[in-house]
């Protein structure tokens, strides 16, 4: 059985939820404003997650352009494919770990959008690793594809 003061809190965020979409569309969220107001980590994973599908579209059209000879690039491609998802999952755990956090001290009811900001913040990261990996998975196919032909071809 709750208590008046927290039966009268748990109605108050239930409030806060259910006008929290004229909340959250009061001020525009963009995605640069996401990244540029995340936590320092977040952000070093987001960087490093886009310079990494960077990386691999080059290292695909270098291994790509670069005839019968076939040199580096394949390794980085399949740990990409594989880490780049997870490297986002971590990020988006360290990103829900602060909005727990944050959650859990604060007093009173939260303001959706700052937990809208938090879980942008998470949903970024999973969408940057999802990409990474995507990339990865793609071009590791087209490098697979050129061995292949220059392997068999001989």
């Amino acid at each position: 059985m709750l208590s008046p003061g927290l039966r009268r809190a748990a109605h108050l965020g239930l409030g806060v939820l259910l006008i929290s979409p004229a909340a959250a569309r009061a001020t525009p969220l963009t995605a640069l404003a996401v990244f540029r107001d995340a936590a320092l980590p977040v952000q070093v994973i987001g960087l490093g997650l886009v310079i990494s599908t960077l990386a691999a579209v080059v290292v695909c059209l270098v291994k790509l352009a670069s005839g019968p000879r076939l040199a580096g690039g394949s390794a980085f491609l399949s740990g990409l494919r594989l880490g780049g998802p997870l490297a986002g999952l971590v990020g988006a755990a360290y990103g829900g770990l602060l909005i727990a956090m944050n959650l859990a001290n604060t007093t009173g009811p939260a303001p959706m959008p700052l937990i809208a900001r938090g879980v942008a913040e998470a949903m970024m990261l999973i969408l940057l690793g999802l990409i990474a990996g995507a990339v990865a998975v793609i071009a590791n196919w087209a490098v697979e594809a050129r061995i292949d032909r220059v392997v068999l071809s001989d």
